[in-house]
């Protein structure tokens, strides 16, 4: 091996020792057939569909300082007024769940635990009246696991 190579995998091991993870490309992460973007969930336990549109992306230190990191999403369905969802997700469950799959701490992977998470609420109906939603290390698991509907 090459300095460069060498230089390259020591620093690579120091990152990861540090808590750090190496980043993937977006492309890397996200399956061609599930859009954490915009997408519908249900049935709701009254049987309706709901739409959910993402909004935003955030770390709640920076407007609760909260720990977390927080997916706002805006959901509707027919006959309803338009609602805001806040889902935070404490940053040291997912660089638990991270480190535990082995998969990198990226935005594009929170937003789909969110996204997986909302989908689940819609579906059972817990916690649709809050609008701020804390997920806690078992939720988180859950999303992990869900496979895209």
């Amino acid at each position: 091996m090459n300095e460069a190579c060498v230089a390259y995998a020591q620093n690579e091991l120091l990152a990861r020792r540090a808590g750090f993870v190496t980043l993937k490309k977006m492309s890397d992460t996200k399956k061609p057939s599930e859009n954490n973007r915009r997408f519908s969930a249900g049935p709701d336990p009254f049987g309706r569909m709901w739409d959910a549109e993402f909004r935003w992306l955030q770390t709640g230190i920076s407007i609760r300082h909260a720990d977390t990191v927080d997916v706002k999403f805006v959901i509707w369905t027919e006959g309803e007024a338009k609602q805001e969802k806040v889902l935070a997700l404490p940053h040291p469950a997912l660089l638990a769940l991270s480190s535990t799959l082995g998969h990198a701490l990226t935005d594009p992977w929170c937003m789909k635990l969110a996204a997986r998470h909302l989908s689940h609420m819609i579906r059972s109906g817990e916690d649709l009246e809050r609008t701020l939603v804390t997920l806690s290390a078992t939720d988180l698991d859950q999303a992990a696991q869900t496979q895209a509907a």
